[in-house]
């Protein structure tokens, strides 16, 4: 598994717990060091990635939320929705990942993490999002 899989994974569990037990996040990401260690090669990208997860969650949401048909983001489940998080996050300000191998990475994590429909579920999410992305910067 790449470095930047198992950061992402990581970056979800500690999205997890922070929306599960609402702890800080330094909090949250020492724990989960403390409790499963981090291997030191995916330390900055999971770190990046919940920080600027949380720091832009309200942008982040409302994205989600305007290619979810009749889902709301809190009635997601945790898994699917932190996915979705992290994966937008990647759309919008990580512009050095290509947006498939985002939206690849996504599913696959929702098919190992998440229910038997989260892979499903997560891809149509995507999908409208980064069509919603993408065309817009064509117009």
């Amino acid at each position: 598994m790449g470095h930047r899989r198992k950061a992402r994974e990581i970056a979800l569990q500690v999205l997890y717990q922070i929306d599960v037990s609402e702890v800080g996040v330094d909090e949250a990401i020492r724990l989960f060091r403390d409790s499963f260690g981090m291997p030191e090669e995916t330390i900055e990208f999971s770190t990046q990635l919940i920080q600027c997860s949380l720091d832009n969650l309200t942008d982040i949401d409302e994205l989600i939320k305007s290619c979810s048909e009749h889902w709301s983001v809190e009635r997601m489940s945790k898994v699917d929705r932190n996915i979705l998080r992290t994966a937008v996050c990647e759309f919008l300000y990580f512009d050095d990942i290509p947006p498939k191998v985002t939206l690849n990475e996504a599913i696959d994590i929702g098919k190992n993490y998440g229910s038997d429909n989260s892979g499903s579920f997560i891809n149509g999410i995507l999908d409208a999002i980064y069509t919603k992305l993408w065309e817009k910067d064509e117009d």
